[in-house]
Order: structure tokens, then C-alpha cells, then sequence
């Protein structure tokens, strides 16, 4: 990467007093997550991602979901935080990020030190899983129990829901609740910086398009072109590590 444009994101994030991330797989990856798009080598290419619909429908496809959860691949559950997430951690404590917008399910955030209430999940979290009818949390540790003994996950003592992972599924609605969080965030800001996202994904990828729309600061920080860089006012093809490290040392 050239020292100019580090210097213009670090002028960017200087003359920002309401900084807002928006983060997608690519700055996972640098945590050894494999993202799930990549021509070739994501994931929905190996494996065909299960529909809401379908599961709601199927106790076969629910025990295929649940099968897939703890025997398959363990590079998420196995993940720690990585240069990325501790950069945006530093930006928090010194006043100048109000919070994170994510299209990740890792929980790689939280685990980074940000408080739950700075994160909005637009697609949910892997860690845990919810009961579709009232919403009770319960912990995967003790599913996974019940699923060895059964070969399926029982429904909510509580209302008799089902219970499914706390991410959101091909064809399930987006949850309300975040997505007006993530659109206040978006209005208020004056400094979106987008990390790792292709932004191909929408409802998601309008909130940085909304910034730009409206004339506030966009800037984006991934290895390959997006839709967006056009309307950005500065773009970075390099790691995201290496670029925030760098420019929190300028900074």
C-alpha cells in the first residue's frame, strides 16, 4: 500500500467525530474463517446452504442443519480476533467509533472486547442459538448434548418453538430490531469505513450506499473491487490487519 493513501485514511478518520465500521467476511478471513461467496472457494459452493423455509418445514432438514453445526467445519468456533478487530477495539476507546455494523456471525467482535450494545448483527450469531417463537437464548454446548443423545435438537421447553441457530438463514427475514439500529447509525454518521465486503449482499450493502448517497465520508478497505468504490472517497485493495494497524500508528 502507497504512505499517501494512508495518510488520506488517516486524514479521514482524524476529521471524523462519528465513525461507523461496516464489516463483512473479508476481515474474518484473516482470522482463518473461509468466507462463503468466493468464486471457487466459498463455502455455498461446497456445500448448498439450507433454506428457512426448508427447515422450518423438515425435521430431517433440521437434524441435517444441526448435523452440519457440530460436525462440520470447526474453523469458526476455533477463530480468535485478529490486527482488524483490535484496531477498531482502539478507535472505540479513543472516542472516535461509535460502533460496528456486521454481516458476520463469528462473534469475533464481541470476542475482541466491543460491547454487545456497539454491534449491530445484520445476519445474526453463530455462537449461540435462539427459539423462533419468544426468543429464549440457549447455549450450543448443551444442544449438542441433547443432538448426540438424539440425533435432533427438541423444541423449546418454554413455548414449544423451534430452536435454530441465532444466524439468519437463506429466506428468513431480516431482524427488525438491528436493521433500524444499523439505519440510525447510518443517518447519523459522517465517516462509514467498510472492511472486507464485497457489498454485493443486499439490504446490507444500501447502508454504506446510503452514506455516500447523502454525502458523508465513505471509505473501503478490501482486497478486491466492489460496487461501491466508485462512489467512495478513498478505496484500499490491501489486508485490513496491515491497513488499520498502519494508519492507528499515524493516527
Amino acid at each position: 500500500m502507497t504512505i499517501q493513501s494512508i495518510d488520506d485514511f488517516v486524514r479521514l478518520i482524524d476529521q471524523s467525530n462519528n465513525l461507523v465500521f461496516f464489516t463483512g467476511a473479508g476481515i474474518s478471513t484473516e482470522s482463518g474463517i473461509p468466507d462463503f461467496r468466493s468464486p471457487g472457494t466459498g463455502l455455498w459452493n461446497k456445500i448448498k446452504p439450507i433454506e428457512f423455509s426448508d427447515f422450518v418445514a423438515s425435521k430431517e432438514v433440521q437434524a441435517e442443519s444441526w448435523r452440519r453445526k457440530f460436525n462440520g467445519d470447526n474453523s469458526m468456533a476455533d477463530a480468535k480476533p485478529n490486527k482488524g478487530h483490535f484496531a477498531i477495539v482502539d478507535l472505540i476507546a479513543a472516542g472516535k467509533c461509535q460502533g460496528v455494523i456486521t454481516q458476520n456471525v463469528d462473534n469475533l467482535h464481541q470476542a475482541s472486547g466491543i460491547s454487545d450494545e456497539l454491534v449491530v448483527e445484520l445476519h445474526g450469531n453463530a455462537s449461540y442459538a435462539s427459539c423462533l417463537n419468544c426468543q429464549q437464548r440457549y447455549e450450543l454446548t448443551e444442544l449438542k448434548q441433547q443432538y448426540e443423545q438424539t440425533g435432533n435438537v427438541a423444541p423449546c421447553p418454554l413455548c414449544g418453538g423451534l430452536i435454530k441457530t441465532a444466524t439468519i438463514s437463506f429466506g428468513q427475514s431480516m431482524p427488525e430490531k438491528e436493521m433500524q439500529r444499523a439505519a440510525e447509525m447510518t443517518a447519523a454518521c459522517d465517516l462509514m469505513i467498510v472492511l472486507g465486503s464485497s457489498l454485493t449482499v443486499y439490504p446490507a450493502a444500501a447502508f454504506p450506499e446510503h452514506v455516500a448517497q447523502r454525502g458523508a465520508s465513505l471509505a473501503i478497505v478490501n482486497q478486491q473491487p466492489t460496487g461501491l468504490d466508485a462512489m467512495a472517497d478513498l478505496v484500499i485493495h490491501e489486508p485490513i490487519g496491515e491497513t488499520l494497524s498502519a494508519a492507528l500508528e499515524r493516527l
